[in-house]
């Protein structure tokens, strides 16, 4: 990577932590730390030294105007207007240069199984980069209209929970519940983050109900990171809890195999588009085709199913069937018929 597409990379990393409140004050060796870890993945600083910092905040101040000041008290950097950020600032040529540079590398990585998770990620951003010499031409939208992605709240607690969960700490936040109007303390060993549907939840170890626990990031509030060791279930497995739920909820119990027909149109783009890895074509009719999944029977895997109307009748399990069908008398109620 070049110095100068390297250094525009360092800038917003840099930018990032000064706005950080979660890590106020970073110091001068957080943000190099913060730097290497982000391009190289080492923190040993082989890489990147305090003088170059030294110069990037230098650079910053100048060429950005950021308002940067250093506190004798606290030993670190921050910014003397809080709601400054460089990302308020328009992209040069060099940003421009920087960021079509990072898309092309993570094009590189894409495959690389670690990375696969991320592949749709990936994708988007290199169809942004690509199509455009300049990703932020509005103009670009009078032509192509990608998907947005809405913005939800608690997003800003995910780098904070994941230090806890890599450093194995309880973390304490409160939480409101859509069944409640009042918010709740939480002291949690956080074990995982999953994203569902651009909605970002962590599964945890709660230290008060003693067992695994879901809770969304959106009702969290003043999250906390204690200096408790956490609480790491054995049989807990990041890779395995989600191996047979579609969604996010799950629960202790053994998958079941859910048969289901849909009239050949709609199989068409449940081919296209599997509810869960575990789907299997079992048999093509001359109006209907049949599938299996071998899941665990949840609250999406009810609305998956439902949301092909009539398109879809479950014949197994029985309980599944009488399920969807009470909600499907449910509806003929609401409207009347």
């Amino acid at each position: 990577m070049s110095q100068i597409k390297n250094a525009q990379i360092r800038y917003r990393i840099i930018d990032r932590s000064l706005r950080n409140k979660y890590k106020p004050n970073p110091t001068k060796q957080d943000l190099r730390e913060a730097c290497e870890e982000a391009l190289y993945g080492a923190i040993d600083g082989n890489n990147i030294c305090d003088s170059t910092i030294e110069k990037d905040l230098y650079a910053l101040r100048m060429e950005h105007d950021a308002p940067i000041k250093y506190s004798k008290v606290t030993k670190g950097y921050c910014y003397e207007d809080e709601n400054f950020s460089i990302d308020n600032i328009p992209l040069t040529d060099e940003d421009l240069k920087a960021i079509q540079f990072a898309a092309k590398t993570l094009m590189q990585f894409r495959d690389i199984d670690m990375f696969k998770q991320f592949g749709n990620a990936i994708d988007k951003i290199v169809d942004r980069v690509t199509i455009s010499a300049n990703p932020l031409d509005e103009k670009i939208q009078e032509h192509v209209q990608f998907e947005k992605g809405t913005k939800t709240a608690g997003n800003e607690f995910l780098s904070v929970i994941l230090e806890a969960i890599q450093s194995r700490k309880v973390v304490t936040f409160d939480y409101r519940s859509y069944h409640s109007t009042e918010g709740k303390q939480r002291m949690v060993s956080p074990l995982l983050l999953k994203e569902y549907r651009n909605r970002w939840y962590l599964i945890c170890h709660d230290e008060e109900k003693r067992k695994i626990v879901t809770y969304a990031l959106e009702r969290m509030t003043e999250v906390e990171i204690t200096k408790h060791n956490g609480t790491v279930p054995a049989k807990f497995s990041p890779e395995n809890f989600f191996e047979h739920t579609i969604g996010i909820t799950t629960h202790e119990g053994k998958p079941v195999e859910v048969v289901f027909k849909a009239n050949n149109l709609a199989a068409k783009y449940i081919e296209s588009q599997p509810f869960h890895a575990t789907q299997q074509l079992l048999k093509e009719g001359k109006n209907k085709t049949t599938f299996s999944l071998n899941v665990i029977v949840t609250e999406e895997l009810i609305r998956e199913l439902m949301s092909y109307g009539g398109d879809i009748e479950v014949t197994e399990p029985i309980t599944l069937r009488d399920k969807i069908a009470d909600r499907v008398v449910d509806m003929i109620k609401n409207y009347n018929l």
